[in-house]
């Protein structure tokens, strides 16, 4: 069966990431205020290659890091000898923060907004970052598609995309 070239289209948008408006309601910024962004989202062609697999948002060292939605803390503690703390939030999304001294224990339940834990000052690159990733099961996603609000429009098809 072959899907018209709409549905086609609104499938591929609904499996690339969370809808931007829908996550705009339900997630905010994991720092306060608004950060300036760092270094972008650069995902990898392959699963091995290298790449820059979440944001770099320009922080405070031991300033507080924020939960960006609803969610329970997975893991807090530290990977490859630096500190980092993961939320699972509804929809199978879960985000990581580092470098993040843990305030929070897994199986906490948080809200948007509570308190993880705090900024260290050793993120490689930049030492006042946090580095926000986001992912759905393997597949790594623009955490910043959580804060944006701008909605997708879709435009009407041409007689020669049927």
């Amino acid at each position: 069966m072959r899907l018209p070239a709409a549905a086609a289209l609104a499938v591929l948008i609904l499996l690339a990431g969370p809808d931007p408006v829908a996550a705009a309601a339900a997630f905010g910024w994991p720092l306060s205020p608004r950060p300036a962004l760092g270094r972008a989202f650069d995902p990898p062609e392959q699963d091995w290659l290298p790449g820059h697999r979440g944001v770099d948002l320009v922080g405070t060292p031991g300033g507080p890091v924020l939960a960006a939605g609803d969610g329970v803390v997975v893991f807090a503690g530290d990977v490859a000898g630096r500190p980092v703390v993961s939320v699972d939030h509804p929809g199978g999304l879960r985000t990581t923060y580092e470098p993040v001294r843990a305030t929070v224990r897994p199986g906490l339940r948080v809200t948007r907004g509570a308190v993880l834990g705090t900024l260290e000052p050793d993120h490689p690159g930049c030492a006042e970052c946090l580095h926000w990733g986001l992912r759905r099961g393997r597949l790594y996603l623009d955490p910043l598609g959580l804060v944006r609000s701008t909605p997708v429009r879709l435009k009407p098809l041409n007689g020669s995309d049927r």
